[in-house]
């Protein structure tokens, strides 16, 4: 989802923190036509499992023929999840994919050796845009794999005391969700209703929560929009208190034991891996394929280390 070169390189060591709270800020930046915080990568925190990017997308109004407004661009070695709390936007990508999304509704699209996508407006929405961009690193295993793409209308929802869940991908308790996973990670939607919510955890996942609207008690923390919360591994189980009706998302993942190596829109391991892929999408190969777009393709300078 970036327009823009991504803030330098991660290794992408996993972080080894037991039953921790730490919470980071969120660097506002602007993306397409929105206005996003970008929870991670941050300085010294570049993955959470295999979650290696958070954008929290508005909310914003927009109104027709503006929308996303995100052009055509590359990914690879990488799945982006697109989930909205409001609002409707269509995605579509170079497999030839047209897919609207709606609240409730999940987009994921793998990458693997290369895939380009654009997200834009439908045609008839008007009012508030709002909801998360989320990117999952692949593993060794198939990340240079060809690039699929799903969309699910209906998700599994579990019914807690004071909140509803709905699990995007992976397994909360019985609930497991339809999508593809790579590795063993978990995306849950929290809808907390206001009061005290508990949530059985893995004590082997490190997981982070991030509040889109409202705030939520972890801790003695108050997380509020625009912050990561770290919530480290070694947790049975978490308590959410909320004095009002708010959103959250709850990632985690095992550890990721594979370094990562992040520019602009591409996951790899080495920096050749980079400016192999740059040099492809620029000189427009065909490794990418074309998306059925009127929005112009994104074009960035090379690497800083590129010479």
């Amino acid at each position: 989802m970036s327009d823009g070169p991504s803030p330098g390189v991660g290794d992408g060591s996993p972080t080894t923190e037991s039953h921790v709270i730490d919470i980071t800020e969120s660097r506002p930046g602007r993306v397409g036509a929105l206005p996003v915080r970008r929870a991670l990568p941050r300085r010294g925190r570049r993955l959470v499992g295999a979650w290696c990017f958070i954008d929290h997308m508005g909310p914003a109004p927009i109104e027709p023929p503006r929308g996303l407004d995100i052009a055509p661009h590359p990914h690879t070695g990488l799945q982006t999840l697109t989930w909205l709390v409001e609002g409707e936007a269509l995605h579509r990508d170079s497999l030839g994919t047209q897919q609207p999304i709606r609240p409730g509704e999940l987009n994921l699209m793998t990458a693997g050796r290369g895939v380009a996508h654009s997200e834009e407006g439908t045609a008839n929405y008007r009012g508030e845009l709002h909801g998360a961009q989320l990117w999952i690193a692949q593993p060794s295993a198939t990340r240079d794999g060809p690039p699929a793409f799903e969309h699910h209308a209906t998700l599994p929802q579990v019914d807690l005391v004071g909140a509803v869940a709905t699990v995007l991908v992976g397994r909360l308790g019985d609930a497991v969700s339809p999508a593809r996973h790579d590795t063993d990670h978990v995306g849950v939607d929290l809808s907390l209703h206001g009061g005290d919510t508990t949530l059985a955890l893995r004590d082997d996942v490190e997981y982070a929560l991030i509040v889109l609207s409202g705030a939520a008690r972890v801790d003695d923390h108050v997380v509020e929009p625009g912050h990561l919360a770290y919530l480290g591994l070694g947790r049975d189980e978490i308590r959410l208190t909320s004095r009002e009706r708010s959103r959250a998302l709850l990632v985690g993942g095992v550890p990721f034991e594979e370094p990562v190596m992040m520019w602009w829109n591409y996951v790899a391991r080495t920096r050749q891996e980079i400016l192999d892929a740059h040099q492809s999408w620029m000189t427009d190969d065909g490794r990418f394929g074309r998306v059925d777009s009127t929005l112009a393709r994104i074009e960035v300078p090379p690497p800083p280390w590129a010479g």
